[in-house]
């Protein structure tokens, strides 16, 4: 049996260092989309915004010369999620960045190196950074 997937609620934009602060503004004051950034927590905070009931993060990546879109994918079984992946040559890529310590999810990447991360849909979706 197939596993169900559904879209997630997360969308991560990894922005060239280059073209960050622009690109924030263009979101934050241009489009004045909903920001959702919390206010009152520590440190650093990657910028996020309402994108239609999906959660648009804006990642600062140093490095890289042009922007991506990762997307999110949830599943009702991850093991066999997984399984069926690889059956259908989706290829892992658990190297692109660190989970949480017990999240349980990893990350593949789509037949044009989208990447995607594969979660449960019972699970509260990390940060994507």
């Amino acid at each position: 049996m197939k596993p169900v997937f559904q879209p997630g609620r997360n969308i991560a934009m990894k922005v060239p260092a280059h073209e960050y602060e622009r690109t924030l503004a263009f979101y934050r004051e241009t489009l004045a989309l909903k920001d959702l950034t919390p206010v009152d927590a520590e440190g650093a905070q990657t910028p996020r915004f309402d994108f239609g009931g999906k959660v648009l993060w804006l990642d600062r990546v140093p490095g890289i010369s042009q922007a991506e879109l990762w997307l999110e994918v949830v599943t009702d079984d991850l093991e066999h999620a997984a399984d069926f992946l690889q059956n259908h040559d989706c290829v892992r890529r658990n190297e692109i960045e660190p989970l949480p310590d017990g999240f349980r999810a990893f990350w593949i990447s789509s037949p044009t190196n989208i990447i995607h991360l594969v979660s449960e849909s019972c699970t509260e979706s990390p940060p994507v950074q």
